[in-house]
C-alpha cells in the first residue's frame, strides 16, 4: 500500500484518520523475546556457543552405556547450570528492557506544527 500525507488544512481530517488507520502506531519495541518464545528462541541463542554445544554433546555421549563415563545426571549439571543462569540473566534484561519501552511508550510528547 501507499502513504497518503495530506496537508494540514482541516479539510482532509477524515480521510487521514480512514488512512492513518493502516500503519503501525510510533511504538518502540527493544525486546528480543515474547512470552511464548522466550524458551525456544534463548535455547536457539544458548547453542550458539560453542562451549555450550560441547556440553550438550558430552550429556549425549553419556547417554550411551558404552560410553559412559560419569552417572548421566552428573554430566547433566555443568550444562543445566550455565543454561539455567544464562537464561535468568537474558529474562531479567529482557525484562528491563521491556519497563524501559513501556515507560518511553507513555509518555507525553508535543507535536509542533507550523
Amino acid at each position: 500500500k501507499w502513504r497518503i500525507v495530506l496537508p494540514d488544512n482541516g479539510r482532509q481530517w477524515k480521510d487521514w484518520k480512514q488512512v492513518s488507520t493502516f500503519y503501525s502506531r510510533n511504538r518502540i519495541q527493544t525486546t528480543k523475546y515474547t512470552w511464548f518464545t522466550f524458551l525456544p528462541q534463548n535455547l536457539l541463542r544458548q547453542f550458539y556457543r560453542l562451549g555450550n554445544l560441547y556440553f550438550f554433546f558430552l550429556v549425549v555421549l553419556n547417554w550411551f552405556p558404552r560410553v559412559e563415563v560419569f552417572h548421566r545426571e552428573i554430566t547433566m549439571l555443568p550444562l543445566v547450570v550455565v543454561l539455567l543462569a544464562s537464561m535468568i540473566k537474558d529474562a531479567i534484561e529482557d525484562y528491563s528492557k521491556y519497563q524501559y519501552d513501556k515507560t518511553i511508550n507513555f509518555t507525553k510528547t508535543r507535536v509542533f506544527d507550523k
